[in-house]
């Protein structure tokens, strides 16, 4: 309890301008009853009593004592418990209680002091009720006999001032002298020659009064027998003996002997000393040996307590003559104390931001001993953010000196050692431990610069596709992190509908089926916020990657399936095998391996005269025509993707075989009698004029297009848009799934006879980086852009080509 009183004194000097140079005294007469006004210390210290209570008032003292208390209400100082000087101080001439009043908020302190004003409650008080005195008749007048003297706790005026003897003596006297240090001693007088045949006992009584008021007295008897002829009293060889012994020095040690001779001879030369002292109790620590002189400590003694001790020593022969000496004992100091250290204030925890210079703890060391042995150093052991200063006296702070981080460092134990300069020092060590508190100085931090998710198109909804995670370096409400989304860019609407961030975890799911044919990927951005305040927050970027499902049939382009008949393709019975018939060309909405598209016959009139090319779609003569074979064959090609499971579409076409385009002739429902083969016949004549006709004005073209554009020629690039093509394409899309525009190129090879038609995929929309990084995508397949494809590419053994012949006989209805 002692330490908890004294915990906020010393934040009195955290600002010593804001105390007083001086302290207020005041003084109180010992005794005083609880409660009694001592004074009014508010006003004095100029404060009005609503500062006490509001500044957290309150008095401490360096012994944790509380014999004065302060009224709050009032600002009165009164008397806590009744006040006893002579425990308190003893036989000091002065008492002072000294104490701090403290005000908490803001820190200011002012220096008080209380002296204890003696009263006279103490009588004087004889060590004996009875002495007895031999004194030889042979005394000559003047001669002095030490009594002891009486002891009276008081000090100052109130302690004794004057002995008498009652009734008065005609042969004695009193003599009042004073010690060294001060200390009155008495003696009794020789003022008339003795006559023991006249009188041989005396007995009177000494009186001793005090100075108070009314004044208090003390009595002993006194008895005299006077002795026959012993004429010479013992003589000391010093008057006054100094001696010096260790305060550690155990009992019995020896601390000096005093020397008395007798000119007498026999018994009246026979001397015995004894220790004689008025006044107090020190002698009660030493003893001397009667015999010999030699003074020995009786129990250990604390130079702390007192410094040194005064006796009186008396040499007494046999017949009753004595004679007195002083001795002087002073008491060496020795370091048998170590280091106090006690803490005023400490202030744990500290917050992270506190600036360089915070006070943390506020103590105080002393050391009872003196000298060298009394001077203390403080140190504080292996500590870089925090160092001590000093502030007053014998006051030291606890103060940081560098910026403090609880996510470093949550926790310092910092050990303050106190040391005198005693030989050997004596040590003192307190530890303080300093709990750094949390402020909200970090953001969430995310486990990844940025995330791809992937979601299977046609996926069901609210389906869970990641996760995002961020940490935050704080602790509770600052490390307390929830999830939103915001716009990916300040201008932008709110977040995609379609996605969703569990604000606790971080999961973010995806509410509504998506189509890859419609949106192939998603970019959000997801905030991660503490619950500091004010609140931080980071943001990342998410990017949904739609990932294609086998969806979407393929679709066949050429040759068209709208019309009731199949078309037909002119095959001349001279061709050989490998002749191209047709090619059969056809896309599918989806990408990578769910696009790749296959060809394969699946019914034929005769199957051994036709093969169709597996990746270009080429229909072409397994082996040459015979005259056996039938004028008119039907073919149905499978067109078949590489999904799973895989979807597939069909190609109804027939094939005439012709001997020569003279003989074409009409009907075509009917070419199994020669009548029909002469309209056949006719027909194919029409036809192959048609057809030379065309490739004039092909030829025509193509040359003065190579006049004029001869770059782009060189170049050998014809674009032919997505918006035409779409066009043409309007009643066939209709039959399966084109969300998206498609880019076609036609590709001429300089000087080449049999250039081709090729028909590409859909153009992709280029993919950020992030996929490409990623990995993501589930083929090797790259999109170009419009125009990339070079003539080079497009060679003839390419597969997906049409030949010019055949792209001139497309129709697109």
């Amino acid at each position: 309890m002692a330490t908890a009183r004294q915990v906020l004194c010393l934040c009195a000097f955290l600002s010593l301008p804001h105390a007083r140079a001086e302290p207020i005294r005041y003084s109180v007469a010992e005794e005083s009853e609880s409660g009694s006004v001592v004074a009014n210390v508010a006003e004095d210290a100029g404060l009005a009593p609503a500062q006490l209570s509001a500044r957290r008032a309150r008095l401490l003292s360096e012994d944790g004592r509380q014999h004065l208390r302060l009224e709050p209400g009032t600002g009165r100082l009164v008397v806590a418990e009744r006040l006893d000087r002579e425990e308190l101080c003893g036989q000091s001439a002065t008492c002072t209680l000294p104490f701090e009043l403290l005000l908490a908020n803001p820190v200011q302190f002012f220096r008080v002091e209380v002296g204890v004003e003696d009263i006279n409650d103490h009588a004087p008080v004889f060590p004996e009720e009875r002495v007895t005195l031999k004194i030889p008749e042979t005394s000559n007048p003047g001669s002095r006999f030490p009594l002891q003297g009486a002891r009276d706790l008081d000090v100052g005026s109130n302690s004794i001032q004057a002995y008498s003897i009652a009734p008065e003596s005609k042969y004695f006297g009193i003599n009042l002298g004073s010690q060294i240090k001060g200390k009155k001693y008495v003696e009794l007088v020789l003022e008339k020659p003795l006559d023991r045949e006249e009188k041989a006992e005396m007995d009177f009584s000494l009186i001793a009064v005090d100075g108070g008021s009314p004044p208090r007295s003390g009595t002993t008897q006194i008895h005299i027998v006077i002795l026959d002829v012993n004429d010479n009293a013992p003589i000391f060889s010093q008057e006054l003996y100094v001696g010096q012994v260790l305060e550690n020095a155990p009992e019995g040690s020896v601390v000096l002997r005093v020397v008395a001779t007798d000119r007498d001879a026999g018994v009246n030369g026979d001397i015995s000393y004894q220790i004689s002292q008025a006044g107090d109790q020190s002698y009660s620590a030493f003893t001397i040996d009667p015999m010999s002189g030699e003074i020995k400590l009786t129990k250990p003694l604390d130079f702390e307590t007192a410094e040194n001790h005064e006796l009186s020593v008396q040499a007494t022969d046999g017949g009753g003559l004595s004679g007195i000496c002083r001795v002087l004992v002073e008491v060496v100091d020795v370091n048998d104390n170590a280091p106090e250290l006690v803490v005023s204030s400490f202030s744990s925890p500290i917050p992270e931001d506190a600036l360089p210079g915070t006070v943390v703890a506020l103590f105080t060391v002393r050391d009872r001993d003196s000298g060298s042995n009394g001077k203390i150093s403080c140190g504080l052991e292996d500590q870089q953010s925090f160092s001590l200063r000093p502030a007053y006296k014998n006051y030291f702070e606890l103060v940081t000196v560098s910026a403090l981080d609880r996510e470093e460092t949550a926790r310092y134990i910092l050990t303050v050692t106190a040391a005198d300069t005693g030989s050997p020092p004596l040590t003192t060590t307190h530890t303080f431990t300093v709990d750094i508190s949390d402020v909200n100085d970090n953001a969430p931090v995310f486990n990844q610069t940025s995330y791809t998710m992937y979601v299977r198109e046609n996926n069901v909804p609210t389906v869970l596709v990641g996760t995002v995670g961020a940490v935050d370096a704080d602790m509770g409400p600052n490390a307390k992190v929830t999830y939103s989304l915001i716009p990916a860019h300040p201008t932008q609407q709110p977040s995609c509908s379609c996605i969703s961030v569990n604000s606790e975890n971080g999961d973010v799911f995806v509410l509504r089926p998506l189509d890859y044919e419609q949106v192939r990927q998603i970019e959000v951005m997801v905030s991660a916020s503490d619950a500091g305040s004010p609140p931080l927050s980071t943001n990342v970027t998410i990017c949904l990657v739609v990932v294609d499902e086998n969806d979407n049939a393929p679709l066949v382009l050429y040759p068209s399936q709208d019309s009731s008949s199949p078309s037909s393709e002119l095959v001349p019975v001279m061709a050989e095998a490998g002749y191209l018939i047709t090619k059969v060309v056809a896309v599918d909405a989806d990408s990578g391996q769910n696009s790749w598209l296959s060809y394969h016959l699946l019914r034929a009139s005769d199957p051994g005269l036709f093969v169709v090319g597996a990746q270009s779609g080429e229909v072409r003569l397994r082996r040459s025509v015979t005259e056996r074979d039938a004028v008119k064959q039907k073919l149905v090609v499978l067109v078949r993707d590489n999904g799973q499971p895989p979807l597939s579409a069909t190609a109804a076409m027939s094939a005439l075989l012709l001997s020569d385009f003279s003989d074409m002739r009409l009907p075509h429902s009917s070419l199994t009698t020669e009548d029909e083969g002469s309209s056949l016949t006719i027909y194919l004549i029409i036809s192959l004029v048609f057809v030379s006709l065309l490739f004039l004005v092909s030829t025509a073209t193509f040359i003065t297009h190579k006049v004029c554009k001869r770059k782009e020629l060189k170049d050998g690039h014809v674009l032919y848009g997505a918006s035409n093509l779409q066009s043409s394409l309007a009643d066939g899309a209709a039959a399966g799934t084109l969300p998206h525009a498609y880019c076609y190129e036609i590709s001429l090879t300089t000087g080449s006879g049999n250039s081709e038609f090729k028909f590409l995929k859909p153009i992709l929309p280029s993919l950020p980086p992030q996929l490409h990084a990623t990995g993501g995508g589930t083929n090797s397949e790259q999109s170009f852009p419009c125009g990339t494809l070079t003539a080079e590419d497009a060679a003839p053994d390419n597969p997906g080509m049409l030949s010019a012949e055949q792209f001139n006989s497309l129709s697109f209805n």
